[in-house]
């Protein structure tokens, strides 16, 4: 073979190589999976050693291993270098390329990885610039196998390290416009909850802007409000911004559910009561009207009180004045009362069930709260609203995928606001990948397929408890439970096929088996 074929065949194998490392820059993979791969093929190709790609870091002044061929953990993190350091350091430094013909007797040469290879003889440092813009370094060794003479090689790796060089930059500035926008989307998000954020209560809905339009109405007046809805709508809400937007809000604000007590201690709850009253009252105990002296008094579930209370509930709305159980003394408090109820308390004047003087006390402000399903685009709002507090709660990231949100939107919700914030938090817990989609949440609507209107009037008391069910606080028994239901409804769509079970649950199978196993599930 004469000098020409050997010229054209080395300008081939040059022309190819770099053919090659340009396609590998059009792969669909990270940044640092291309370097390594552009690595081997200089390694493969051209024979070259130990080759390293260092990134220059412009705050600490020096060149480390982004990339590297060869090279163990440690010596990659030895292998680091100031401008102007080595011939490495020189190369970034003048922007120029360094060639180190004989490493052996080259003070220059500095090795900080260390085990050179006996069959190295020369060092070549190539600058990566982009418009002499220093981004990094990229080093090679020469051996006796080394197809291309060192000038040749320094023409190659200038126009290498030129398309590393523009892809690494091109790679930092979509990372930063993803990190700029990743802000501002947090940002926009956070100012959109700050709007639709009512004295924290969330909602844009027509209904919701009605609710808040009420409030600032009757906040700064005395009257006595009735705060009407179905359980989970969020009723303690609405007091509590009742309470911080009137003129007692430096007075305290106190609660009582009056459905969670028997009456006898119901009794004793609201107006307190005397040492000797009752067995174990062995001291005097103010009640919750005394305790809200000055402030706000929220009673909720007021439909379920008893008639003999009823009647001393009137007489402390009329006269602002009651005595303790067991006592004589006249007790005076200047309270503003907020009631609240998820009953049909006209109804139940019907049926003698409930005063009508009581209820026309309780009714001078009436505030109907809608149920969820009825708010419309708020739901959302709300999704993405206990979606960040659960995922900071239990340190994790997720996103929904617009198919699950339009689902959840769709969702009749009839436990309303409780029952989607244990959803959410239950499919934070639950979920084992960041992107939450429709099968997914297939899974944790247990009412997704069943028509029922809550608003119906052929639903009793019964179904509209049954359907409250996911209201309570979940316990672990409860998420256990739930797990359960929600694998075994996967195997069921997929016919047992664990596999696709997984996929749907967002799991590995590995992980499936194990939990099947774990709850003996069939």
């Amino acid at each position: 073979m004469n000098k020409f074929d050997c010229d054209s065949c080395l300008s081939y194998t040059r022309f190819k190589i770099l053919y090659e490392i340009s396609t590998l820059f059009i792969e669909k993979k990270d940044i640092q999976k291309k370097c390594d791969n552009t690595l081997k093929k200089l390694k493969q190709e051209l024979y070259l050693q130990r080759c390293a790609l260092y990134l220059f870091d412009e705050d600490k002044q020096n060149l480390s291993i982004f990339s590297s061929v060869d090279l163990t953990q440690m010596q990659m993190s030895m292998a680091s270098y100031k401008l102007g350091e080595g011939a490495t350091g020189l190369a970034g430094q003048s922007r120029e390329p360094v060639v180190i013909e004989n490493i052996y007797n080259n003070i220059i040469f500095l090795n900080k990885a260390g085990s050179r290879s006996h069959d190295s003889i020369g060092y070549v440092a190539v600058p990566m610039l982009v418009e002499n813009e220093l981004i990094g370094v990229l080093g090679v060794y020469l051996n006796q196998s080394s197809e291309l003479s060192f000038d040749e090689t320094i023409e190659v790796l200038e126009i290498v390290s030129s398309i590393i060089a523009q892809n690494i930059m091109l790679h930092r500035e979509i990372e930063t416009e993803k990190k700029t926008l990743k802000e501002q989307n947090e940002y926009y998000k956070k100012e959109i909850l700050k709007e639709y954020n009512f004295e924290n209560i969330i909602g844009n809905s027509d209904s919701m802007q009605s609710v808040f339009d009420i409030i600032k109405k009757v906040s700064k007046s005395k009257a006595t409000v009735l705060v009407r809805g179905e359980s989970g709508t969020g009723k303690e809400l609405i007091a509590s911004a009742i309470h911080n937007l009137s003129d007692r809000v430096d007075g305290p604000f106190i609660k009582l559910n009056c459905a969670a007590i028997t009456e006898t201690l119901l009794e004793s709850e609201l107006f307190g009561h005397e040492r000797g009253a009752f067995t174990d009252a062995k001291n005097t105990r103010k009640g919750r009207f005394e305790l809200a002296d000055g402030g706000t008094l929220f009673l909720d579930e007021i439909g379920d009180i008893s008639a003999n209370l009823q009647v001393k509930l009137l007489r402390v709305l009329q006269e602002q004045e009651f005595e303790r159980v067991g006592g004589s003394k006249t007790v005076k408090v200047n309270v503003r009362l907020i009631a609240a109820t998820n009953r049909n308390l006209e109804e139940m004047i019907k049926e003698n069930k409930y005063r009508e003087d009581l209820f026309y006390r309780l009714n001078v402000i009436p505030i109907f709260l809608p149920p969820l399903r009825k708010r419309g685009s708020d739901i959302v709002l709300l999704v993405e609203y206990f979606l960040e507090k659960f995922a900071k709660i239990h340190n994790k990231k997720l996103h929904f995928r617009k198919d699950a949100l339009d689902i959840m939107q769709s969702y009749k919700w009839y436990g309303n606001i409780r029952e989607l914030e244990n959803t959410i938090e239950r499919i934070v817990l639950m979920s084992e990948q960041n992107i939450i989609n429709e099968e997914i949440i297939l899974t944790f609507l247990p009412y997704l397929d069943k028509k029922l209107d809550i608003d119906s009037a052929d639903n009793s008391d019964e179904e509209r408890e049954s359907l409250n069910k996911n209201s309570s606080i979940l316990t672990q028994n409860d998420i256990n439970k739930l797990e359960i239901e929600s694998i075994k409804k996967a195997l069921d769509r997929t016919n047992h096929v664990q596999k696709d079970a997984a996929k749907i649950l967002g799991l590995t199978p590995r992980q499936l088996g194990y939990k099947i196993q774990k709850y003996n599930i069939d």
